[in-house]
């Protein structure tokens, strides 16, 4: 196999006056997958996100017997997203089949929530990924069905595991450490509607990274009809029901905004994003404050997002705790500011696709950058940066805070740029469309 050569990320030629459709959120396209597959009767998808992540869950589904047709949208596209994009229509089986294997590439979603739903086959589910997945934590997620009466296989606490499933799981009481990853509380949420008493989650250990992805997942299965009490810290309780068929329209993926957003206010001038929703449960909703506090306008009306800078930054003292994904752009801005950043809560990120926290630390070192470790995130001070190679270590959220670097620092290599199909298409494209001034760059779902 060829090796993809690096990239050489753009400089941005000048202000920027951009409109920037964005694609479905991969977090709620995949719980989305996951309640359709175990609802009652079909549900319909309306303009879900399609990357690497999202095709890997609904590869998966499929391997159990759930059908995921492409189906042309009904009715008048949801605001912000493009007409054309194919609804998924989601029919689920009477009983999910076993005797598969799944392949869970790099996707958390996918090698955290599908365990929890193997349980419920009639036969074994073999779960693997990329060698970058199988030093990925498991443990908890795996322990915990355990408890509630599943047969697991596992190789120490991660991928390669195997479920064997017997059509359905007794459920009940667990209680887990998910200090780690919050998905680990969604996996036996988003199934546990359907094991015979329910379940209820109670995380004992430090606080729960990324806190709005677990009310992420209580509002989903609320819209699937199921009965969710989350009204005592740390514990959840899904009743065990039906779920119901859902008919829904995929918000914009507001993690992915940001690197779009962002470079408003590192080349300066203006990008818009329509169809920002006014209320969501999306962690990347929090890049508003960001980007005002290092030193945007952002305006946020019907029409969508308007966020325009004048290519100055100043630093942030900030705690990502609940929008860790965010660290690698807040992290490639705060090394253009003026005044130091710095980035707290996100040790648990070290256990993402990468240690996200010593990746960023090697490569914007490398760049010139003043960059310390800390404990729980990062102190960025102002530098003078230069140019040079950007590994991104298979981790698309590195690759693309290095394109946000190469607006500004000239020379910049991104390695493996391709990464970001994960859960964008053609980023490659899409930026340069931004930078060439496009009325409209539009992101496929």
């Amino acid at each position: 196999m060829t090796a993809e050569p690096d990239w050489a990320a753009p400089l941005a030629p000048g202000p920027l006056n951009a409109t920037v459709v964005l694609p479905g959120s991969k977090s709620l396209t995949n719980r989305y997958l996951v309640l359709a597959a175990l609802a009652s009767d079909r549900s319909r998808l309306r303009a879900p996100l399609r990357s690497r992540d999202t095709l890997l869950m609904a590869d998966a589904l499929r391997s159990l017997g759930v059908r995921i047709d492409d189906v042309a949208p009904e009715g008048e596209a949801p605001a912000g997203t493009p007409a054309t994009v194919p609804d998924w229509l989601v029919t689920p089986p009477e009983t999910l089949t076993g005797g598969v294997t799944v392949d869970c590439g790099l996707a958390g979603t996918v090698m955290r929530f599908l365990p929890a739903v193997a349980a419920l086959a009639d036969g074994p589910v073999r779960l693997d990924g990329d060698p970058q997945a199988r030093v990925r934590p498991m443990g908890p997620v795996i322990d915990a069905l355990r408890a509630l009466g599943a047969d697991v296989d596992d190789d120490g606490g991660c991928l390669p595991l195997t479920v064997h499933g017997r059509g359905s799981l007794p459920g009940g009481s667990v209680t887990m450490d998910a200090s780690a990853s919050s998905q680990f509380i969604s996996a036996l949420l988003l199934a546990g509607a359907r094991y015979d008493e329910g379940v209820t989650v109670h995380h004992d250990g430090k606080p729960v990274p990324s806190e709005p992805h677990i009310l992420m997942t209580v509002e989903t299965l609320r819209d699937a009809g199921a009965v969710v009490d989350d009204s005592e810290p740390d514990t959840w309780r899904v009743e065990p029901s039906e779920i119901n068929a859902l008919d829904v329209s995929v918000e914009p993926d507001l993690s992915n905004a940001g690197p779009f957003v962002a470079a408003a206010l590192v080349a300066g001038g203006m990008v818009r994003v329509p169809g920002w929703p006014q209320h969501t449960t999306q962690a990347g909703d929090l890049l508003r404050e960001i980007l005002d506090t290092m030193g945007a306008d952002v305006r946020l009306d019907r029409a969508g997002l308007t966020v325009e800078g004048t290519g100055e930054l100043v630093g942030i003292d900030i705690d990502l705790h609940d929008a860790a994904e965010l660290t690698p752009t807040v992290a490639a801005l705060a090394a253009l500011a003026s005044t130091p950043t710095w980035i707290r809560g996100v040790a648990h990120i070290r256990g993402h696709e990468t240690d996200r926290l010593a990746a960023l630390t090697a490569e914007l070192g490398a760049l010139g950058s003043r960059v310390t470790e800390t404990e729980d995130g990062l102190r960025i001070a102002p530098s003078t940066l230069r140019g040079g190679r950007f590994r991104s270590y298979h981790d698309h959220r590195m690759a693309t805070a290095g394109a946000i670097l190469g607006l500004r620092v000239p020379g910049v290599q991104v390695e493996h740029i391709g990464t970001t199909r994960k859960t964008l298409p053609d980023f490659v494209g899409l930026w340069r469309g931004m930078l060439d001034g496009s009325a409209s760059v539009v992101l496929p779902r």
